[in-house]
């Protein structure tokens, strides 16, 4: 199967992207994680654009289409989800690409319930399946950028990572 990993921060050393990356270093051997870095690059939503949407738009819904499921990394901005994942995710509002897209949810922090909640109605609304099982955090916040790859390196979360991977499998190939 091949899922697709989406980080909601545009920030150069994002502890979300980075888990996106630990996660598609460690994926199962029946599993590839391909990475959409086009965050930054989306225009605003605008329904009036709906028609004619723009290259990257159109490589978004693309890659949302032909992936088996999203695994999803947001951080939390202010108790919300931050504008350019919305953004991205207003783009796929209108279409079919998200109608019972499987979809998981990892997490960088610890202190991200408000918005996790929030974006887990959001996904739902849009009608992506989400997957309620036991949401995967790796606390990074707080962590230095260089210190990310030896966290994330460790047996112990490497195997984490694969194990919900793993589930996350499962869980999209009963569709």
């Amino acid at each position: 199967m091949n899922f697709l990993g989406l980080s909601g921060s545009l920030r150069g050393a994002s502890a979300n992207s980075a888990l996106i990356r630990a996660m598609r270093e460690c994926a199962p051997e029946n599993c590839t994680l391909s990475i959409y870095d086009g965050l930054g690059r989306l225009p605003i939503f605008n329904p009036d654009d709906e028609q004619r949407p723009g290259a990257e738009v159109l490589r978004l819904t693309a890659m949302v289409v032909e992936a088996d499921g999203l695994v999803i990394a947001c951080p939390e901005y202010a108790h919300g989800v931050p504008g350019g994942l919305k953004n991205a995710l207003d783009w796929l509002v209108s279409g079919e690409a998200a109608v019972g897209k499987p979809a998981m949810l990892v997490h960088a922090s610890p202190r991200s319930g408000i918005s996790r909640a929030a974006l887990r109605e959001i996904l739902k609304t849009m009608s992506f399946n989400v997957f309620d099982g036991e949401e995967i955090e790796v606390a990074l916040l707080g962590r230095k950028p260089e210190d990310f790859a030896a966290i994330l390196d460790e047996v112990q979360t490497r195997r984490l990572l694969q194990d919900a991977l793993e589930r996350f499998l499962r869980f999209a190939g009963s569709d």
